[in-house]
């Protein structure tokens, strides 16, 4: 078994992203105030309330039950919410607290949902957390039990797949500064002057497609500009997943459509990237293109050669496709604080390049 000893997604964060996906409007965390800073400014960003219960060390000896029903009262009164949730956390877990007493005694109106999720930082994978805030949802009725039951797959399915080819199998990886997007661009364009097939295929987790779908539409200003054949493929079913999730799907379609961009073949939604990599080998073989490129969870494809072109926005995941021999891989960085809270697609640092580049051979 591999220790991993490089900083790896939280349970307690990955719950909080779960709830924004439920639609949730307040997330209370049972913790000190600083707790998951970091990824409560962009979930505020992106429309969803983040408060704590402040936890003090007199809390710690003396139980955090009583912050966290003033923390409730407030949140009654300032936000009048429809749905909350209070997320444990390892202070009030190691303590004891029962959070299901504290929101119990609290009224928060008939109109209001409150559950809450029994989370620390040392349950495990990432997806615990995920998985334990789909379940505790389901049971408030905030979610039906078939779509827990689907995301809970999905969940497992990805920790599976980052064991096996990503992070998670590593144990360690510095962090790496991407290459210039410069020589990826070329080859790119090189490929359609020379009338040559190129695959563009994005595996997007959920709301980074708004950034990855930005690399269609700078391919096809490309191939209208010099030529050659594409094939479009992603997994940007709107049909499956939760209702957020195919929020995304709806604008960022309406925006490739506004542009006359066509992806060839959806396969998918975009919770499904770790389990739709053999149905988009299928496809993307069929066409046998000359150059392929891959955005998103690039491992999540089955295939992956050293001549291929990846991109992606984790730094230490950059790392792990560099140090693979992936000499074309090049690293998107900050992707996810760009699209918290976007309602369109954002450009593309590889895909200005392009773009770029084919405006200077039409002067």
């Amino acid at each position: 078994m591999t220790v991993v000893m490089h900083p790896r997604p939280n349970p307690i964060v990955a719950a909080l992203y779960t709830l924004r996906d439920m639609d949730v409007q307040v997330i209370v965390e049972h913790g000190p105030s600083g707790c998951s800073f970091m990824a409560s400014r962009p979930l505020e960003n992106d429309g969803i309330r983040v408060v704590t219960s402040a936890m003090k060390e007199k809390d710690l000896i003396f139980g955090g039950i009583d912050p966290l029903v003033r923390t409730l009262n407030e949140v009654k009164r300032e936000f009048n919410p429809k749905v909350v949730a209070v997320v444990g956390t390892c202070a009030s877990t190691i303590i004891g607290d029962d959070i299901g007493a504290a929101v119990r005694r609290v009224d928060m109106g008939p109109d209001c949902k409150v559950f809450h999720v029994d989370c620390h930082g040392c349950i495990g994978a990432n997806t615990e957390g995920a998985i334990r805030a789909l379940v505790a949802g389901a049971k408030a009725g905030v979610i039906p039990q078939e779509e827990c039951d689907r995301q809970t797959a999905l969940l497992k399915a990805a920790t599976d797949l980052e064991k096996k080819r990503g992070m998670a199998g590593k144990a360690y990886l510095s962090p790496a500064v991407s290459p210039t997007k410069l020589s990826v661009a070329k080859r790119v364009l090189a490929a359609l002057s020379e009338g040559k097939k190129v695959s563009v295929c994005m595996i997007a987790k959920k709301e980074l497609a708004y950034r990855f779908a930005d690399l269609f539409v700078a391919v096809e200003e490309a191939r209208r500009r010099l030529g050659g054949e594409t094939l479009f493929v992603a997994n940007m079913d709107g049909s499956v997943g939760l209702p957020r999730i195919r929020r995304y799907c709806s604008e960022i379609n309406a925006e490739l459509d506004a542009d006359g961009v066509v992806i060839d073949r959806v396969v998918g939604g975009l919770d499904e990237y770790p389990v739709v990599g053999d149905r988009m080998k299928k496809e993307i073989d069929a066409f046998q293109p000359d150059l392929r490129i891959f955005l998103g969870i690039c491992h999540a494809y089955p295939d992956l050669r050293q001549d291929d072109i990846l991109i992606t926005d984790q730094p230490r995941e950059l790392a792990n496709y560099l140090n693979q021999n992936f000499t074309c891989a090049v690293g998107e960085v900050n992707s996810h604080a760009m699209v918290m809270g976007v309602h369109g697609i954002v450009h593309l640092e590889t895909a200005d390049t392009i773009r770029e580049l084919v405006r200077e051979t039409k002067r």
